[in-house]
């Protein structure tokens, strides 16, 4: 956030302008879609697998170091690329109109903890829809961060960087906690609410499923290199969750985005929450092998306004989207992953002290009716 209004120079026609050119970009993708966006997604599917496979066939002679870093190295990759540009895109919809029972948000399953369906209601329903707004998306600080000037400060938030780098290396479990609202629910009155406890059992269920392939029967298959798979995989799993929470935080806490309060999506109309997600978004540049690698979601900008468009198209889109922000004056925030890595931590750092008395206080920019009415 700034002391400066970002959106002050756009008038509501000129507000719901842009949002009628987003929309018509929209169009022209979802109309172009075809074979060559098919292609992609079941290749991508085809590699992922080939390369978990294979990786855990190196992994039966890890005993020896160079086929155990191999081994280590190929399925860290594949699960990264399962989370991120197969699993999370799919549970998106994103490949929903192809059809393909096989490939869709209502039947796919992915390598994670948090169950498919709840996850796609605290992301898809909650995390899309109140992008950044405080007190409605919690996807914005795991519920356990200070994330904006203007939250009060408590001592608890010195702890904010720890809990932070907790959070990133098991970060597949605090992401379940949070789509099972686990702060919040721990309340006795509240965990024994028969909805809740029916969920925390789902949860329950998919860390049992994943424990046990992970941690027993892969290593058991292992033979003789049972403990050196059983490492080879909770390094996978490890370097998974830094990779995925670092990308998350590039794409939602680099200084330059914004944050909203409550009030301000009442009454909130299609071009207003277009500009939300574009202020509330961040992009990482780098090469084509990067942005796979992160589900496209380096493209955070183009994910938050078309969060069911292929993901494959968003690179395609984004110097469009690009020439947008500069034609209707407003910052395209994006930089290489270190530089938003950095910027996002020193953020998690600077919030998780008090603010100093001479520091300018910051505020949500106003929708257009309220600077009308001011």
């Amino acid at each position: 956030m700034t002391a400066i209004d970002p959106t002050a120079h756009l008038s509501d026609e000129q507000i719901e302008q842009l949002g009628r050119e987003l929309d018509a970009l929209r169009d022209e993708v979802v109309s172009s879609r075809g074979e060559r966006d098919a292609a992609y997604i079941r290749k991508v599917i085809s590699v992922q697998r080939k390369l978990e496979l294979g990786s855990r066939g190196v992994l039966l002679f890890s005993l020896f170091p160079p086929a155990w870093l191999i081994g280590t190295a190929g399925l860290s990759v594949a699960k990264i690329l399962e989370n991120m540009e197969i699993g999370h895109n799919i549970l998106h919809g994103q490949w929903d109109w192809m059809r393909d029972p096989k490939i869709h948000s209502t039947t796919w399953e992915w390598d994670h903890v948090s169950p498919a369906a709840q996850w796609k209601h605290s992301h898809n329903e909650l995390h899309h829809t109140y992008t950044n707004v405080i007190g409605k998306d919690n996807d914005l600080g795991y519920g356990i961060m200070r994330v904006d000037e203007d939250q009060k400060w408590y001592p608890f938030h010195l702890g904010q960087p720890l809990w932070n780098f907790i959070n990133a290396c098991f970060f597949e479990y605090g992401i379940a906690a949070y789509d099972l609202e686990l702060g919040k629910n721990l309340h006795k009155r509240r965990r024994n609410n028969p909805e809740f406890r029916a969920r925390a059992r789902e949860v329950g269920k998919k860390i049992r499923k994943q424990v046990l392939k992970d941690y027993v029967i892969h290593p058991l298959l292992s033979g003789p290199s049972f403990l050196t798979t059983l490492a080879a995989t909770f390094t996978a799993n490890l370097v998974r969750n830094l990779w995925s929470h670092s990308v998350i935080m590039c794409g939602h806490f680099p200084e330059g985005v914004q944050t909203f309060e409550r009030r301000s999506i009442v009454g909130e109309t299609r071009g207003q929450w277009y500009l939300r997600q574009m202020l509330g978004s961040a992009n990482i540049s780098g090469s084509k092998a990067l942005h796979i690698m992160t589900g496209n979601l380096s493209h955070q900008i183009e994910h938050h306004l078309f969060p069911d468009l292929p993901s494959n198209r968003y690179g395609e889109i984004a110097p469009k989207v690009r020439e947008l922000f500069d034609r209707y004056g407003l910052e395209y925030v994006t930089g290489s992953m270190p530089k938003q890595v950095f910027s996002a931590w020193r953020k998690v750092f600077r919030l998780s002290l008090p603010n100093k008395a001479d520091r300018t206080r910051t505020r949500t920019p106003r929708r257009a009716e309220e600077r009308v009415a001011a």
